[in-house]
């Protein structure tokens, strides 16, 4: 077993040469390593051996980019001109714990979809109807989130069509928005359990 940082984490320095050392084995590792580690669920950091500034999410990033690279095509193009275009948004605060909880439901989700995809592959007209299924079901999280996280269209109108009142205290918007949160989370889960 190898030994941690006081934090519980396996510390991993990148010298400016961009080598990796993991603390932890004494050792040089490459992106593959740490991509290994993720799939174990190990904790780890990555720092600059210089200045000591965390460097962990750029390389998970580079990770990602790589795996794409290399044909894994796990994020479609419109899913990634999306995301860019949260960035400097108003809405890109939502974003990150939009995402965190869809991956926490996908992970809860994931040993009952294994179960059922080896089922399903002796047929594989049943295959495509239940990745069509968890699609289907997914898109469905997806808009629903996103009417919460965008109440009013460009044109400052409700989702209905109607014009947004303009002489409402903004102290109701944000209950109003809490409440849609709140329930959007309730339909969320249950979405996720069902």
């Amino acid at each position: 077993m190898s030994a941690h940082s006081k934090s519980g984490k396996i510390t991993i320095k990148k010298y400016a040469n961009r080598r990796l050392y993991d603390t932890s084995a004494s050792r040089y590792v490459t992106l593959d390593h740490l991509r290994d580690l993720v799939k174990e669920n190990a904790e780890f950091e990555v720092v600059d051996a210089k200045t000591g500034e965390d460097l962990t999410r750029g390389v998970l990033a580079q990770i990602i980019f790589e795996e794409e690279a290399k044909g894994a095509n796990l994020l479609p193009v419109e899913f990634l001109r999306q995301l860019i275009g949260f960035y400097g948004d108003s809405m890109q605060a939502f974003v990150p714990g939009y995402l965190k909880m869809s991956m926490e439901g996908l992970m809860r989700q994931q040993d009952e979809l294994r179960e059922k995809m080896t089922g399903a592959m002796s047929s594989p007209a049943s295959s495509m109807a239940l990745l069509e299924e968890q699609t289907r079901r997914n898109m469905a999280m997806f808009e629903q989130a996103m009417k919460v996280f965008s109440p009013f269209n460009a044109a400052g109108q409700q989702d209905s069509g109607t014009p947004a009142p303009a002489a409402r205290d903004k102290s109701d918007d944000v209950k109003a928005l809490r409440d849609e949160l709140e329930a959007m989370r309730a339909k969320l889960d249950k979405l996720a359990g069902g």
